[in-house]
């Protein structure tokens, strides 16, 4: 395998990817990191104008993402973050990837387990019904709470500051309604499907947006016979785990894992 694909989270960007490019590189990896439509530009862009992000939607997103990878000349090893993590899942379902690894992933229709720190971490966008239509943003305090809650308070603000953007705040609301609407929503997968490639999910300990009960009840879906589906939580790691000192560790959890079990 050479090819990585690393799939961002909402209120992020590739950018957010900066230091796992150069690191995988290093180890011979080709490494594309798409962003969402209309996410492609940088994130100083995003903060003063949100407006070609406010109408994203999921489908669209998940097409674009599949037109990339169905463009490569091998299957690739998917690794998403937080929403990312999602799509990755939503990617495998549709025949996708050699492999798969989400790391504190948001979950797909059919997980109900909502611990408080996550309602806490999402409140900013669910007070308001309105934000289901609008590029709904963090203040660095709610980031600080909901990504960073491992980090000093000016190391938090110096990750906010570099990375952090408004997302599409109708996914978060579909998030939360998925589970009380009737029929197939846009992040439905099939939990038994028997082709699905190894996924791996690595949660970490301390994290508030996506706790590791998420997560593992996440994976405990999974029931595809003969399929492998693995889970690792890391203690006293919060969302921010793929950027906060010790990130390598995790890198190197993603890609072993990834390399020894693709398909």
């Amino acid at each position: 395998m050479s090819t990585i694909v690393l799939i961002h989270g909402l209120w992020l960007t590739p950018r957010s990817w900066e230091h796992w490019v150069p690191y995988y590189e290093s180890k011979g990896h080709r490494v594309l990191t798409p962003a969402y439509p209309g996410f492609d530009v940088e994130v100083e862009a995003l903060r003063a104008d949100p407006t070609p992000i406010a109408t994203v939607t999921v489908p669209e997103t998940i097409a674009h993402l599949e037109k990339v990878i169905t463009n490569l000349d091998e299957k690739p090893i998917i690794i998403g973050h937080s929403f990312g993590g999602t799509f990755t899942q939503l990617l495998l379902d549709r025949g996708h990837g050699a492999a798969g690894v989400v790391i504190d992933s948001a979950p797909p229709e059919g997980i109900r387990v909502t611990p408080p720190p996550q309602i806490k971490s999402l409140f900013p966008i669910l007070n308001n019904p309105a934000k289901r239509h609008q590029a709904a943003g963090l203040t660095p305090e709610q980031w600080h709470y909901a990504f960073t809650n491992t980090l000093s308070a000016e190391d938090s603000k110096a990750a906010y500051d570099r990375y952090a953007i408004p997302a599409p705040g109708s996914w978060v609301w579909h998030g939360l309604l998925a589970n009380l609407t009737p029929g197939k929503q846009e992040t439905w997968v099939d939990f038994r499907n028997a082709d699905r490639a190894p996924l791996l999910f690595i949660a970490g300990g301390s994290d508030h947006t996506m706790p590791p009960s998420v997560n593992k009840s996440n994976a405990h879906h999974y029931k595809g016979e003969g399929t492998i589906t693995d889970y690792i939580e890391f203690p006293g790691r919060s969302h921010w785990t793929c950027a906060e000192p010790g990130w390598e560790q995790i890198a190197d959890t993603a890609l072993d894992w990834a390399l020894r079990h693709a398909r």
